[in-house]
């Protein structure tokens, strides 16, 4: 069985007239382009209502409406509410995650920073640079910034249009 090409039937729309205007017997609703006005203001109706339903529930038992004030309107089909929001265990509790390992709890304000650990032997310590090889090394990682640089800003030129840099 091959479904068919042509597209569903429109669900039937209210009349779009004011109250105020006579009941006059209708033709059936023909698909029509919808009133751009009355579209948007619906979609932003709708958005208003569930941004202030949303909002109600995280409001504070203090700054809640008192129930003789109007509640904000939820649609027929919402749904249902989430489940109430509970707050994370606070960090100050030593307790062992799932996973086995104790949290790393903060150290009380009475220990001594650590202690300074020496460099293996053989190993690289850059406070034993010289002047001259410490100068070399920036001039080197200047050297390679300085070309990548220069090569994202051509790019850019080039993406733009502009292929020659105007403060040359």
């Amino acid at each position: 069985p091959v479904a068919s090409l042509t597209p569903p039937r429109p669900a039937p729309h209210p009349a779009l007239h004011p109250a105020t205007a006579p009941a006059a017997p209708t033709a059936p609703a023909l698909p029509a382009q919808r009133a751009p006005g009355r579209t948007i203001g619906a979609l932003a109706a709708a958005a208003s209502a569930t941004v202030a339903d949303t909002l109600g529930r995280f409001r504070s038992p203090s700054s809640q409406q008192s129930p003789a004030q109007s509640a904000p309107h939820s649609p027929p089909n919402a749904p249902a509410p989430p489940p109430p929001y509970e707050p994370p265990p606070s960090y100050s509790a030593a307790t062992t995650p799932p996973g086995g390992h104790p949290s790393h709890a903060p150290a009380p304000e009475t220990d001594p920073p650590p202690a300074y650990t020496a460099v293996p032997e053989g190993g690289f310590d850059p406070r034993e640079l010289t002047d001259f090889q410490l100068d070399e090394l920036v001039h080197r990682i200047i050297g390679r910034v300085t070309r990548l640089v220069r090569t994202e800003l051509r790019m850019d030129r080039e993406r733009v249009g502009r292929l020659r840099d105007p403060r040359a």
